[in-house]
């Protein structure tokens, strides 16, 4: 990569660890320096950016109660991203899942490439299921009542700044569907990174099987639960969120609850459970979903739902087993038809390698590379 190409990523938010923060980080190795520009930063919460160059908009000077807020306020989110000035900047990266993408080129040799973790969900692919269920518990009425107020406006600005994307990039084949449909973009495919080394695959499996993520409703965590309960077969659950309390009540002696997910010790803790356990149940339809691979990486096959992002990592019958119906009887099945089959841990393991880090950040440069010599012929 020529040194004297500058880059800036731009990520919606940094204020807890998930998927879309770890392809920030590959992306900051990718093009080591770079500055991180984002909406709001809680540093407290995001160890792994500590030494990085993190540059906020001005939310971040917002009162302690509103910066909580902030992702209630899109509009507010879309004017600081586009007031950002990036004018020393030859290549843009916006890691976006929300309003990153709306940071306006100031050059016009400056490239604007997009990686999409989706189009904004509750504005188009999912927004019958947020408008049914927002997840917001006691507040839910009140949210129910603005969205139908709010969101064709913001509908309209997250189009609008998709038409000067100079590329999109789609963390999966599904978000490639969803970019040419709701943006009318095409857009190259390029999954996640997962650090697949730190996982130790056990050729000895134990009985239980592994649910973890956010307990939120379409996580659809319930789902694993239940099975598990119904069938009485050893369930750990990791994660926690606003469906913890209907969880425990629904779950039998069988299923376990780890609550600290997101801490360091429970990250030892996952990694111990999927490099022994007998499975992975993964219910919901997800974008990627990265911990289906890091599930694969310990040697634990997916039973997950053959929508979203798990048809680009699980292979029907040879990593794993897929169910069409997100129900309980259909999750049945699936997790009893595995019951039946051998998946070597070593298989799988080598199957999660497609997806390791060093793998994502040589494709990104070379993607970099051949937009800059196509601008510049």
């Amino acid at each position: 990569m020529n040194k004297e190409i500058k880059v800036a990523i731009v990520h919606d938010w940094l204020t807890n660890m998930g998927g879309a923060e770890k392809v920030v980080l590959a992306l900051e190795k990718a093009f080591p320096g770079s500055p991180i520009y984002t909406s709001t930063y809680t540093p407290e919460n995001m160890p792994e950016f500590k030494n990085l160059d993190v540059r906020t908009t001005k939310l971040q000077n917002l009162p302690k109660p509103l910066k909580k807020l902030h992702k209630f306020l899109p509009t507010l989110r879309v004017n600081a991203f586009k007031d950002l000035d990036l004018s020393d900047f030859d290549i843009i990266i916006s890691s976006s899942s929300a309003e990153a993408k709306q940071v306006k080129k100031t050059r016009p040799d400056q490239i604007h490439i997009c990686y999409c973790h989706t189009p904004i969900r509750y504005y188009w692919s999912h927004y019958k299921d947020y408008k049914k269920d927002p997840g917001f518990g006691k507040l839910n009425f009140i949210i129910k009542m603005l969205m139908p107020l709010i969101i064709p406006k913001q509908k309209k600005l997250d189009f609008e700044a998709a038409q000067k994307v100079d590329l999109f990039i789609a963390n999966s084949t599904t978000v490639q569907k969803r970019i040419e449909k709701y943006y009318k973009q095409k857009s190259i495919v390029l999954n996640p990174p997962v650090d697949v080394k730190r996982f130790k695959p056990s050729k000895k499996r134990d009985e239980f099987y592994v649910a973890l993520g956010r307990q939120v409703p379409y996580k659809r965590v319930d789902l694993a639960v239940k099975a598990c309960t119904e069938l009485n077969i050893p369930l750990k659950v990791f994660g926690n969120g606003s469906e913890h309390e209907k969880l425990t009540k629904i779950a039998g002696n069988n299923v376990k609850f780890f609550t600290d997910r997101f801490s360091d010790a429970s990250d030892e803790k996952v990694e111990e459970a999927l490099n022994n356990s007998k499975g992975f149940i993964f219910p919901a339809e997800e974008d990627f979903g990265i911990v289906q691979v890091e599930a694969l990486a310990g040697g634990s096959p997916v039973i997950g739902l053959s929508r979203g992002g798990t048809t680009d990592i699980v292979e029907d019958n040879v990593s794993g087993v897929l169910f069409d119906n997100q129900d309980v009887e259909s999750l049945k099945s699936a997790i009893l038809k595995a019951e039946k089959m051998n998946f070597p841990a070593s298989t799988l393991n080598r199957k999660a390698k497609r997806f390791d880090e060093s793998m994502f950040i040589r494709q990104i440069q070379n993607i970099v590379k051949r937009e800059l010599t196509k601008k510049h012929k």
